[in-house]
């Protein structure tokens, strides 16, 4: 007995799949698992590593492929491959709880990793760990947004935790060179920028090394190629002002770290 099997069928497993609603149906592409937010991150440009295939179905899971009459309806064109673009870039990505679980933990991770790069204790000049960073995150309760991208949640947290805890971002370590004429006028225009001046010389050119918080970092560059209009130079000497030996561990951590030492002797 022959078996009738459906031209408009095409059967996918082990996909990803995103979702659209237009003009009142429902519209899926597959996708390769964690390929969909590279695609909008622009981190991947290859659309042959995001999609399994340029179709669009109406669902992917039967392998129903939509009608060309409802995509043009839908969409203004029956171009499949212009429209899984459209898809990819609008739609909502279908995720499995355990998925969704998984990828909420990895932004956890990157937003401590974050603000463990850019802050430190401000009395020890220290970095805090990155376990140190998620322990105190997970104090304040803190919720991943996944909308949100890991920087932007990442200094959210940070100001989270100056209510909790001894942090701020490290201080970057400029050098300005100012011309004369413009030296002293601008040095007071720059006075609230600046966090600690650590040499000052006023030679022929007015030469200010000091730490900056790195978010006025932007003001400062315009403020000078402003007010010197090109002729005064601001040179960054280090993206952070940190001790080297630069370990932060808490008392817990501490302990372990001494039980584990007396155990071996």
């Amino acid at each position: 007995m022959a078996i009738f099997t459906p031209t408009n069928q095409i059967r996918l497993t082990n996909v990803a799949v995103v979702r659209i609603r237009r003009a009142g149906k429902r519209f899926e592409i597959a996708c390769y698992r964690n390929k969909v937010m590279g695609w909008r991150s622009g981190a991947e440009k290859d659309l042959d590593e995001v999609l399994q295939t340029h179709t669009v179905f109406v669902n992917v899971s039967k392998g129903q492929v939509a009608k060309k009459e409802d995509l043009v309806k839908a969409f203004g064109t029956d171009d499949q491959t212009e429209i899984c673009k459209t898809i990819l870039a609008k739609g909502e990505l279908q995720v499995s709880d355990k998925e969704r679980h998984t990828q909420l933990e990895q932004m956890f991770r990157d937003i401590a990793t974050i603000v463990a790069d850019k802050c430190v204790n401000p009395e020890t000049k220290r970095p805090y760990t990155v376990i140190l960073i998620e322990r105190a995150m997970k104090d304040i309760h803190y919720s991943v947004k996944p909308g949100k991208s890991t920087k932007q949640q990442a200094l959210e947290v940070i100001k989270q935790l100056k209510e909790t805890m001894q942090i701020e971002r490290a201080h970057m370590r400029l050098r300005f060179l100012l011309p004369r004429k413009e030296g002293k006028r601008l040095k007071e225009k720059l006075k609230p920028l600046i966090k600690v001046i650590e040499s000052e010389d006023f030679d022929e050119h007015l030469e200010i090394v000091c730490l900056v918080d790195p978010g006025c970092f932007r003001e400062i560059d315009e403020l000078i190629r402003c007010e010197t209009k090109g002729k005064g130079t601001l040179e960054v000497l280090s993206l952070k002002d940190v001790e080297e030996a630069a370990v932060d561990v808490s008392c817990e951590d501490a302990q372990r770290m001494q039980k584990r030492d007396t155990a071996d002797v």
